[in-house]
């Protein structure tokens, strides 16, 4: 007792330090700062602390004689879940006295207090398969079993959820979290006179697990046979294609669709840069990096939601000079946008002149909803009803970057890429980009034939246009004051998934593919200092964006106005650059890198990859059943397991979704093909599979109809920064 009494001492003089922390995270990492400690907490207290028995010991202890009246604070008649929490409990209580295996086990399982709390080490996982796996038989119909849940206990009042010491607790599954809660509640008051307030829940039913396997519900089996009945057909028809059909080119087109060797081999087959000296083969390499840049981003938001041992680390790492890689991850979703109004100008333009200016606007409209929805969709059902049935863990379910059940009141959204403007409970939050991209392309034809009707005045027209938004944007974050990291959903809402603040790098990529379709086929000569001097802008503009705030954290919201929206038109302006070096031999070795054929795999998977790296990431954090360690080179460790199954994944969704829909939709929209030359420019991933089994992966062009046909890069979501 006297060390219990040493431990009240020392927490009520945490509390007291920490009674003026406010909820920002900055200020909660600042409490491990050591000076600070060493002024305000005792060292007797401290190692008192440390000296303290398990909790579970303490629990046990305190409840060896426990009765109806301790399982719940308010006077009720018991129910029979009270009644059989009780028998279990006391069957517990005396085996624990004669030393019995299984209920040893139940307090072996507890985590303890967990020690380095001073350094952010504020989780204790305990042992997650040790508790489930408890199965004590007591007569043939009733057996006790082992219930694993999480603890909660905040160091003061009124102190952020995040800075609270988290430990785990086994009881017998027929208690329930408010069975434990009640009794917690009042072990700490018998033990440390601490008066929790009833608003502080201790133990969260939604933490507790068990070794209970849930019954699948409808729309769990619906999914688990549709996707079985695409495996069989993929099944079927590689197996056709590969024992009974000796040449590729009479292949049935359905059983093309499903074969899985022949997408494979349109996926993985490598064309030589110089087959066409037009085509833009560096966007192949600026895609995959900008993904792979990416998934690396929203690994540190997976250690962020980890059980680090070390999380006071991350106030110095946040002010690193290498943090400015992950915290302006953002500008990937510009490249992507880029990517996307370039590709579209360049394909579009060359087809109109073809056509005489003729574009059949709601067949491109159709055709690119067919080639994007059907991935998307199955992609909910995965997220909703396949990822919470595989793995376990202590962090299972807990570890994701939404609330995957909101997809059942928002699915219809999503799949009318409106969600990011109808909603703030986003099914799959990361789609936002895909909404925000086809709200763009859906105005993009008006661009396009202004373009070609207008020529050089439209152009000025649409920078008019860009220069109108950024001001927008600029107007939207100083008149309201919103800050881009403030907390909430109205910053998001407005200055992250909205079409009209997103829109400069997509209006900067259509002029750049209108300047590129203006100078087909030109040489341009350029002298070396030209070459070097416009190396030097380019990159300059690509730092600048990166590394202009370093060692600010915060900016007063005029200066982060100007700074948000002024990098949104220089990232872009300086990919144009190195787009147009590597275009006309003045890339060097940056050219020969994002040239180089091995990116036009990963290139035409990324579109897969990229709904379905968040599946793959949530998956493995949630797996977690020991303390983790935070540094740079972990994540690093981190990545390349989640982007390798990422890449497995995504190869398996593109042979039985993707690739046969974008062969069926081929299938049903056909299209005409001209005798004229081959269109110069490489056609997206996805767009790619429609002639999958041709000797060119470059789509010859077709009529006005089909030809617009652009498929999005994939792009990061909100959490990205």
């Amino acid at each position: 007792m006297v060390r219990l009494s040493m431990m009240a001492l020392w927490l009520g003089s945490l509390a007291l330090t920490l009674a003026s922390v406010n909820a920002n995270i900055t200020n909660i990492f600042a409490l491990t700062n050591k000076k600070y400690l060493s002024e305000t907490l005792d060292a007797d207290h401290y190692l008192a602390f440390a000296q303290l028995r398990s909790l579970a010991v303490e629990f046990f202890d305190h409840y060896s004689n426990v009765t109806l009246a301790d399982l719940h604070l308010n006077e009720r008649l018991p129910t029979l879940q009270d009644l059989e929490c009780l028998a279990d409990l006391a069957l517990l209580s005396k085996d624990l006295a004669s030393s019995k295996y299984w209920a040893l086990k139940m307090i072996d399982s507890w985590g303890l207090l967990p020690s380095g709390v001073l350094v952010g080490n504020w989780w204790n996982l305990g042992n997650f398969d040790e508790c489930i796996g408890i199965d004590h038989a007591v007569t043939s119909t009733h057996s006790v079993q082992g219930k694993y849940c999480f603890t909660k206990l905040a160091l003061a009042p009124g102190i952020s959820s995040r800075l609270v010491i988290k430990s785990a607790v086994c009881f017998p599954a027929s208690c329930s979290a408010a069975h434990m809660d009640t009794m917690l509640r009042r072990l700490f008051k018998s033990l440390l006179s601490v008066e929790i307030s009833t608003d502080v829940q201790l133990v969260d039913e939604a933490t507790c697990q068990t070794a209970e396997e849930k019954e699948y519900d409808g729309l769990t089996i619906f999914t688990i046979v549709i996707l079985s009945i695409l495996a069989a057909l993929v099944g079927l028809s590689t197996l056709y294609d590969y024992f009974l059909c000796r040449d590729e080119k009479s292949l049935n087109p359905v059983v093309k669709a499903f074969s899985a060797r022949a997408n494979s081999r349109a996926l993985f087959r490598l064309v030589d840069n110089k087959a066409n000296p037009n085509v833009i083969d560096c966007l192949h390499g600026i895609r995959c990096l900008s993904f792979i840049w990416v998934v690396y981003c929203h690994d540190y938001l997976i250690f962020a939601m980890s059980p680090n041992i070390n999380m006071g680390v991350v106030l110095t790492w946040i002010d690193s000079f290498y943090s400015l890689f992950v915290k302006h991850g953002v500008y990937a979703v510009d490249t992507f946008f880029f990517l996307s109004g370039l590709l579209l100008v360049v394909i579009a333009l060359r087809s109109m002149d073809k056509t005489k200016g003729k574009l059949n606007i709601p067949m491109m409209y159709l055709h690119r909803y067919l080639r994007l929805t059907p991935l998307l969709a199955f992609a909910i059902l995965i997220y909703m009803k396949i990822l919470p049935i595989m793995g376990s863990g202590p962090l299972h379910g807990s570890v994701n970057f939404d609330d995957y059940t909101s997809c059942e009141d928002t699915w219809w959204m999503t799949l009318l890429y409106v969600q990011n403007v109808a909603t703030n409970r986003l099914c799959i939050s990361h789609s936002w980009y895909l909404a925000v991209d086809m709200q763009l392309y859906i105005f993009a034809p008006f661009l396009l034939i202004a373009l070609y009707r207008w020529g050089k005045k439209a152009a000025a027209g649409i920078f008019i246009l860009m220069m109108l938004l950024a001001c927008c944007l600029f107007s939207i974050m100083v008149i309201n004051n919103l800050s881009l990291g403030a907390q909430g959903d109205e910053a998001m809402r407005k200055l992250y998934y909205a079409t009209n603040t997103r829109a400069s790098p997509y209006l900067i990529g259509i002029l750049f593919g209108y300047f590129l379709h203006l100078n087909r086929g030109k040489d341009f000569k350029l002298s070396r200092i030209t070459v070097i001097f416009g190396w030097l802008i380019g990159l300059s503009l690509i730092a600048t964006c990166q590394f202009a705030v370093y060692g600010q954290n915060t900016l007063p919201i005029v200066e982060e106005a100007f700074y948000v929206t002024l990098t949104r038109i220089a990232w872009p302006l300086g990919l144009c650059w190195v787009v147009f070096a590597c275009m006309h031999g003045y890339g060097g070795l940056a050219n020969s890198f994002l040239s180089s054929p091995l990116w036009q795999p990963m290139s035409r998977l990324s579109y897969s990859a990229y709904i379905f790296h968040m599946f793959i990431e949530g998956l493995n954090g949630g797996n977690t059943q020991t303390s983790t360690y935070f540094s740079d080179y972990q994540v690093m460790l981190r990545f390349w397991s989640d982007f390798g199954f990422t890449m497995l994944f995504s190869y398996l969704m593109y042979i039985l979704i993707e690739a046969p829909f974008a062969g069926l939709e081929g299938l049903l929209l056909p299209a005409k093909r001209p005798s004229s030359s081959k269109l110069a420019v490489p056609q997206p991933q996805v767009a790619e599979l429609k002639t999958s089994a041709d000797e060119s992966p470059v789509e010859e062009p077709k009529e006005a109809s089909t030809t617009v046909e652009e498929i999005p890069a994939p792009g990061p979501e909100k959490n990205s920064v």
